[in-house]
């Protein structure tokens, strides 16, 4: 996974890319960031209040038995600011409850639109993406990332922000009420910056080792619970949870590492920053003594000393959220940032209007080779004309580019030379939707989602109604076996379809291809996985299916592709023999070889 851009790896600058999500809800950050001066502004006024308190509240107090309206005064005085306090604190609630309830659901707002962001943008990758991501990897991003970067927008952002204010003006009100004092904190508080800063780059470090390690173990995990049949078929539950448990104790390892090193910039953040204030005031205390200083304004000191204090430990935590959620954004921007290399064109020609009669297909010298495998031509110099109406069957040997021609039909791939015209348009200038739509597909590996029985048959066709999902499963040999189903075409069939047998979830890929209703059929292996008689009866469906459109055909059982128009025999990348059944035996070569094995056997 490469970046288009350069980025400093690990980077806060790195969170700079978060800044289109957070653009269109400018209107929240505004009132949030009102709602925060107001918080921080209430929070500095408390020492203030205290000093008047003090100072001129129970400075002003005399004993009731000396002086009855003295007292009486100071009595009244002391009500007021307790009053003014009273209301400060009022002001504060409302306010941090206003930028608790903005900042969270910008978070949660921001998280949703990244997370859409990156699933959509993931979606539209080529299979070349997924030729080496592993999907438990992409999800860890999806999770794990986003919501280290939901507690960056919701509470992370807040919270720096208002303690960045209250040092600010904590540090002014220091200076107001005592200028000596503070500058010699502002000395000492300048060399437990160093520590800090250094102890800072390790977080971010660790903290991109452990999201790492994370997916790992996401990755591993997703791969493994795929696999579950062949894991428990090869009795190596076992070794797997063994494996599972490794790659955990690695990430906590690593985890902990990061942990420890946080904990140690924490302390080392609060030891030195009250070390400092600590000793400032004990410099104020001396003043107050010789009288330098009245015990209001030691006091308000004190109190906003407290605030700096802990605006600076707070920001140090901040940092370190800050420096994981910029570790989960770089992760997260790898996605963002790929590029897939089959793309719709920024012209794209519209697909002829087609009366009937299917699609027509050319191929002129193609060649082609996986990207994972440069060196290993897949398809070589392989020209191919298919008129509109015809069923064409592709046989030969496992690897000799059978399914890697469909593929390169859909476009998933593009060839390194030659062209596919499709209707006499090369694929290339068509947009991707209008020739993916044209062409239907029933593949060798059938996939069935997590939904009932409708919506699997539905996903050719969306908009498709009920009766017509119906017609499909019925002209692809279905219907029986879905009706007779606990809740019939409602009937939930479970995670890849894994209360169905390997027929029937052919027969629901078939019912799909069919009411997508294509001018151009690929049918990869589609009867392979039938028995007999369930062959039987799909094989008179797909023969009335391909009547007014043109079909390839990809199978290993020659029987099933005997009353094809024309039989392609692949080998190594190459079309080495055509014709007709018949023709192909008389010629003795590979076909006939392929057909005495199959039916000598049979």
């Amino acid at each position: 996974m490469n970046a288009s851009t350069p980025r400093p790896k690990g980077s806060l600058a790195t969170l700079g890319a978060l800044l289109p999500f957070l653009r269109p809800y400018l209107g929240r950050f505004i009132l949030a960031g009102i709602a925060l001066v107001v918080a921080a502004g209430a929070t500095l006024a408390v020492p203030y209040a205290f000093r008047q308190m003090i100072d001129l509240g129970f400075g002003m107090a005399v004993p009731a038995h000396v002086a009855g309206s003295a007292a009486a005064t100071s009595a009244s005085h002391i009500d007021r600011y307790f009053l003014a306090l009273f209301g400060v604190a009022s002001i504060l609630a409302l306010a941090t409850a206003a930028r608790f309830y903005m900042v969270s659901w910008l978070g949660e707002r921001v998280t949703a639109d990244l997370r859409n962001a990156v699933y959509r943008h993931v979606v539209g990758q080529s299979p070349q993406f997924f030729e080496t991501a592993q999907t438990g990897e992409v999800l860890s991003r999806l999770t794990a990332d986003t919501t280290l970067i939901q507690a960056l927008v919701g509470t992370s952002i807040s919270m720096a922000l208002r303690n960045a204010l209250l040092l600010a003006g904590g540090m002014v009100m220091l200076f107001l009420t005592s200028a000596r004092l503070s500058a010699l904190i502002l000395v000492l508080l300048a060399l437990v910056i160093v520590p800090i800063v250094l102890f800072g780059r390790r977080v971010r470090k660790l903290s991109r080792d452990s999201q790492d390690r994370l997916a790992d173990a996401s990755a591993l995990a997703g791969e493994i619970l795929n696999a579950m049949p062949a894991v428990q078929a090869y009795t190596q539950e076992k070794r797997e949870a063994q494996r599972f448990g490794a790659t955990v104790e690695r990430a906590f390892a690593t985890a902990i590492d990061r942990i420890r090193v946080r904990s140690q910039l924490t302390a080392l953040a609060i030891l030195l920053v009250f070390g400092a204030i600590v000793f400032v005031l004990w410099l104020g205390a001396q003043a107050v003594l010789d009288g330098s200083m009245t015990a209001g304004q030691l006091g308000q000191f004190i109190l906003y000393a407290v605030i700096v204090a802990g605006a600076i430990g707070a920001l140090s935590e901040v940092l370190g959220e800050a420096q994981r959620a910029a570790g989960a954004t770089e992760r997260l921007l790898e996605l963002l940032t790929l590029s897939s290399p089959i793309q719709t064109p920024a012209h794209p020609h519209p697909l002829p209007v087609r009366a009937s009669g299917g699609a027509a297909l050319e191929l002129a010298e193609v060649d082609f080779r996986y990207p994972s495998r440069p060196q290993t031509p897949a398809l070589s110099q392989l020209s191919l004309a298919v008129v509109p109406g015809e069923t064409v069957a592709i046989v030969g040997p496992s690897g000799a580019g059978k399914t890697t021609l469909f593929q390169l039909l859909l476009r998933f791939y593009d060839p390194q030379q030659g062209s596919i015209c499709l209707d006499g348009i090369d694929i290339r200038r068509l947009d991707l939707q209008d020739l993916r739509g044209a062409i239907g597909i029933v593949p060798q590996d059938t996939v069935i989602f997590s939904a009932d029985a409708l919506e699997n048959i539905r996903y050719g066709h969306p908009g498709a109604s009920d009766e017509e999902v119906i017609d499909a499963a019925k002209m692809a040999a279905a219907h029986e076996f879905i009706e007779r189903l606990p809740q019939g075409y409602r009937s939930f069939l479970g995670e890849r379809g894994v209360r169905l047998s390997g027929g029937q979830r052919q027969r629901i890929a078939i019912a799909r291809a069919l009411l997508k209703n294509p001018p151009l059929l690929l049918l990869d292996e589609a009867t392979s996985a039938l028995d007999a008689e369930s062959e039987r009866l799909v094989q008179g469906a797909l023969e009335a299916a391909m009547q007014g459109r043109t079909t390839l055909v990809i199978a290993h059982r020659l029987a099933t592709v005997q009353r094809a128009d024309r039989i392609l025999v692949m080998e190594q990348g190459q079309i080495v023999e055509t014709g007709t059944h018949a023709q192909l035996v008389a010629q003795g070569g590979l076909y006939a070889s392929l057909a005495a094995l199959q039916f000598g056997q049979g």
